[in-house]
């Protein structure tokens, strides 16, 4: 059962939505989804605001991000706003729909694959004030030291904002030794859309594993659309 607030859209301001089938059959066999999981995944990546796209993950992720730089205005009017000039963000590949809102900031830098290496970032020590990824770490064989070169990336009281899929009645699980299973579209087979990792209920050990002290869950509809945010 999910549990959703009023939506509306963080990112535009929009609250008009309308909803798509993501998920393909041989995908949910691939994660074993329960009729109740595969719905509610379908509602994080398929529900998306009218206005501007944005999915519940996008909105979620947007959340965390407006929260960690302590402002109430949407994402699309904060990073025009004169105070996010100074804001240096690093954007792990593309984060959805607020790609192109983020590439809007003066000191925005985007790490894709494979030029960049989540595992060995060509970044010195305290760079950013904030990294961004979304559905990316699953995709990575070592997602405790990705997300530990996050951190080092980060300047003292910088912030992670991350979503991953996560389905909260199991714990998280990797697919080694399992056949192999892609996200993207059903004829996806790089490289880059392998997943590595099945995240459940206990993804937030990752992040302290990973030497963050402390954290926060974010949600917009629950268990749909979680979005994580971890301060160095």
């Amino acid at each position: 059962m999910s549990i959703e607030k009023d939506l509306h859209c963080s990112i535009c301001g929009g609250d008009d939505f309308h909803s798509n089938t993501v998920l393909w059959d041989a995908l949910a066999n691939e994660w074993q989804l329960s009729p109740d999981e595969r719905a509610y995944v379908d509602r994080q990546q398929g529900k998306a605001c009218t206005r501007c796209g944005g999915n519940l993950r996008s909105i979620a992720l947007s959340d965390a991000i407006r929260q960690s730089a302590g402002t109430s205005l949407t994402l699309q009017d904060f990073v025009a706003f004169p105070t996010s000039a100074s804001l240096s963000l690093l954007e792990i590949n593309e984060a959805g729909t607020l790609g192109p809102i983020l590439r809007r900031l003066a000191h925005h830098t985007l790490a894709a694959y494979p030029k960049v290496d989540m595992h060995d970032m060509p970044y010195p020590d305290a760079s950013f004030d904030m990294v961004v990824h979304s559905d990316t770490l699953e995709h990575v064989s070592q997602p405790i030291r990705a997300l530990s070169e996050c951190r080092r990336v980060l300047r003292v009281h910088g912030w992670l904002c991350f979503t991953i899929p996560t389905i909260v009645g199991r714990l998280t699980r990797s697919r080694a030794g399992l056949s192999k299973s892609f996200h993207g579209s059903p004829s996806t087979g790089s490289d880059d859309y392998l997943v590595h990792t099945e995240f459940g209920a206990d993804m937030w050990t990752f992040v302290v594993a990973a030497g963050f002290s402390s954290l926060m869950i974010h949600t917009v509809s629950f268990p749909d659309a979680i979005a994580i945010s971890a301060r160095k």
